[in-house]
């Protein structure tokens, strides 16, 4: 699917992502430190180096599908999109998301996370997507918006980022969501 100038694709991180992710986090701080404490000032190629041994060890022992968002013409490591939480007996999980500052406001999480919520209920037989964003966090809550997930409210204390809690906003897809987008 063509987003302005980039033709978005999803795949498994690989062994040699480690200075993509480096390169696309460490120009993202700003934008992503508020939200994910994983990416903060200071944060290293060493932290890529150890995250993506990580994704890789988890997809094989399906606890955590991660995949890296990028253009398929190009190549660019454009951010990162992944279902985590995985509850294999109520059959939902999270869903969570990213993209690089270069590279917002181009529709790629939206994109991107229609993507991998497909990869979800097609490829991993899950009945409910569930996208958690702290209440402050209005970029995520829209990306969750022109998805057409649909906003459940607020949840008390939901969200610990970096030392501080935070309450969050409940978002869920069910597969019948992504049929509604497509029309």
């Amino acid at each position: 699917m063509n987003m302005n100038h980039f033709k978005v694709g999803l795949r498994p991180y690989q062994a040699d992502d480690a200075p993509l992710l480096y390169e696309a986090a460490s120009e993202s701080i700003a934008d992503i430190y508020p939200w994910m404490s994983w990416c903060h000032p200071g944060y290293t190629l060493a932290e890529s180096e150890e995250w993506v041994p990580i994704c890789l060890a988890d997809r094989a022992a399906k606890h955590a599908f991660d995949f890296v968002i990028h253009d398929q013409d190009t190549g660019k490591f454009l951010g990162a999109v992944g279902i985590n939480q995985i509850h294999s007996l109520h059959q939902f999980a999270n869903l969570g998301y990213w993209v690089r500052s270069s590279c917002m406001g181009h529709g790629i999480a939206v994109t991107a996370t229609r993507m991998c919520a497909r990869f979800g209920f097609d490829d991993l037989g899950l009945k409910r997507i569930e996208i958690v964003a702290a209440v402050g966090n209005r970029r995520s809550q829209r990306v969750a918006e022109k998805v057409g997930a649909t906003r459940e409210g607020i949840l008390r204390n939901r969200l610990k980022i970096g030392e501080v809690w935070h309450d969050a906003v409940m978002f869920s897809l069910v597969p019948d969501d992504l049929k509604a987008a497509l029309v």
